[in-house]
């Protein structure tokens, strides 16, 4: 698929006041994460330079009590468009993406994990969907075209059918396979609207995200996406029973009208 290329005037500069408005926000999420960010960032950096339009990258640190914050203010000199979201205490990957997403300036924004378990470089697949009328874009990894390079483990790997099987009934999300894949992609009106009402911080934020998605009357698609197992996930057994406990608070939510839809 040939890259697509938004029309643009500007050229790329730090100063935001002498930029054009920002196309592409990337959101990164991270809890501890010293080891794996630089290697992400560069990465995602690398990429975005080629690219004719405006972008920023956002990292919120979720708490981290290691070197993260450290790690991403000190590759700001090389990364011009970086910037950096901290809290002190640990919310949960939902609360993060969500702030992130609140606080970016972009036309498109985006959440990757920062693990680049899925490279910045399939957003590509998404354009096509965004230009033919699509709100929401969500990478998958459960659908035809999808290539998983690294895959889990048996046992994870059975642990999240199990919990899209309960998730789909629960929320209605039918035939959404892949809820979970970290790499997903909104307009700036869909993020504002839904982020603004997501209640989620912990895993199952996806979950939320897509049923309010829903319920608002937005387009979604799922695209095949590559993606490479990171064997030091966060992601546990306890972490998917907390997952399928917020899935069954989600629907009690909807049910209480706590999202005033």
């Amino acid at each position: 698929m040939p890259d697509y290329n938004p029309p643009t005037t500007s050229s790329h500069s730090s100063l935001r006041s002498e930029r054009a408005p920002v196309y592409l926000s990337v959101i990164i999420p991270a809890y501890n994460e010293e080891e794996r960010l630089p290697e992400t960032l560069r990465e995602i950096d690398k990429y975005l330079k080629t690219k004719d339009y405006e972008s920023e990258i956002i990292v919120v640190s979720d708490g981290s009590t290691d070197r993260t914050v450290e790690v991403v203010k000190n590759l700001m000199p090389e990364i011009k468009n970086l910037r950096l979201i901290e809290f002190e205490k640990k919310r949960g990957k939902g609360f993060g993406v969500r702030q992130g997403m609140l606080k970016a300036s972009g036309k498109y924004r985006v959440f990757t994990d920062a693990d680049n378990s899925t490279s910045i470089d399939q957003i590509e697949k998404m354009w096509p969907e965004f230009e033919s009328g699509f709100d929401i874009v969500i990478g998958s990894r459960d659908i035809k075209g999808a290539v998983i390079a690294v895959p889990q483990t048996w046992f994870r790997r059975r642990l999240g059918d199990i919990f899209n099987l309960i998730s789909q009934v629960i929320s209605g999300l039918l035939g959404i396979w892949d809820t979970q894949c970290g790499f997903k992609g909104f307009t700036k009106k869909a993020a504002e609207d839904i982020f603004s009402k997501a209640t989620i911080d912990r895993f199952a934020f996806d979950v939320e995200v897509l049923i309010l998605a829903k319920k608002l009357g937005y387009k979604f698609k799922e695209i095949p996406v590559v993606w490479i197992n990171d064997p030091g996930s966060k992601v546990k057994f306890r972490s998917m029973v907390e997952m399928l406990i917020d899935v069954f608070k989600i629907r009690l939510n909807f049910i209480k009208n706590i999202y005033k839809i």
